[in-house]
């Protein structure tokens, strides 16, 4: 993962720094974070699955976005944070056959959901699709508006098309074990001011926000066990606690008639 390739170029670190030692600490845990080993994509995880009761309504459920969306740290497709919901999806009392699929791609930023959204809608049309997309945004410093303006356009193409979109916004990366202090405060304001952006411009276009931050944000704070071996990427667990946040607005979604 290109994690941080950019950083060192960023002048917002040496605002916050104050200082040239500490830009150059900044800087040197950028070196270390971007060496470390991170989880990998597991092409398996962007299979098709089908869940549930086979009688019950279909829900054609779609994930788009970066590696938290492709479930990169886990192993099964019921692990990944799609999986995991689809399978909250069957235990309501409608009792749902959940179409699962994935279109997601590891290292994704906002500008990439274009190509996503265009494979989504291959075929037969998803009734909703989750997007989670912001973390790469913010450790590259992409400029919150940019990333919003290419966020809002895809779920714009997806609602035209009929889809519900329900999104995650940016989490909170001043939870991420992956980076050391001060630098992982640094990634956690970018990635909240991003957030908030994200919000706005999904609102304004008709698709649903969540919050992960604020949600789930002291989960990953307290305990180490939601993320997997790197540190960065949600486990099993983590994305359990995700799919638990967006559940509501999914069933909500999922209820409107098209």
């Amino acid at each position: 993962m290109s994690v941080l390739r950019r950083l060192g170029q960023a002048a917002v670190l040496t605002a916050i720094a104050g200082t040239v030692g500490g830009a150059a600490v900044i800087a040197g845990q950028a070196v270390l974070a971007r060496g470390r080993r991170y989880a990998q994509p597991d092409l398996r995880l962007a299979m098709r699955a089908s869940l549930g009761d086979a009688s019950g309504p279909t829900l054609r459920l779609v994930l788009l976005g970066d590696s938290t969306a492709l479930g990169v740290g886990v192993e099964r497709v019921t692990d990944t944070v799609g999986g995991q919901l689809a399978l909250l999806l069957t235990e309501e009392p409608d009792g749902r056959w959940v179409e699962l699929s994935s279109v997601a791609v590891s290292g994704s930023r906002s500008a990439d959901l274009a190509t996503q959204v265009a494979r989504a809608l291959v075929g037969t049309r998803p009734d909703v699709a989750v997007i989670l997309v912001g973390g790469n945004d913010a450790i590259h410093f992409t400029p919150p508006a940019e990333a919003a303006d290419d966020l809002a356009s895809a779920v714009r193409r997806l609602r035209a098309a009929g889809v519900a979109v329900v999104v995650g916004t940016c989490p909170d990366l001043g939870a991420a074990r992956a980076f050391a202090p001060p630098l992982r405060q640094i990634l956690g304001w970018q990635a909240r001011r991003l957030a908030r952006v994200q919000e706005t411009a999904v609102d304004g276009v008709g698709g649903v926000p969540v919050d992960l931050a604020a949600q789930t944000g002291a989960v990953f704070r307290a305990d180490a066990g939601a993320y997997c071996h790197d540190g960065y990427h949600p486990s099993a667990d983590g994305y359990r606690v995700w799919a638990h946040a967006l559940l509501p607005a999914v069933t909500e979604a999922a209820a409107v008639p098209r």
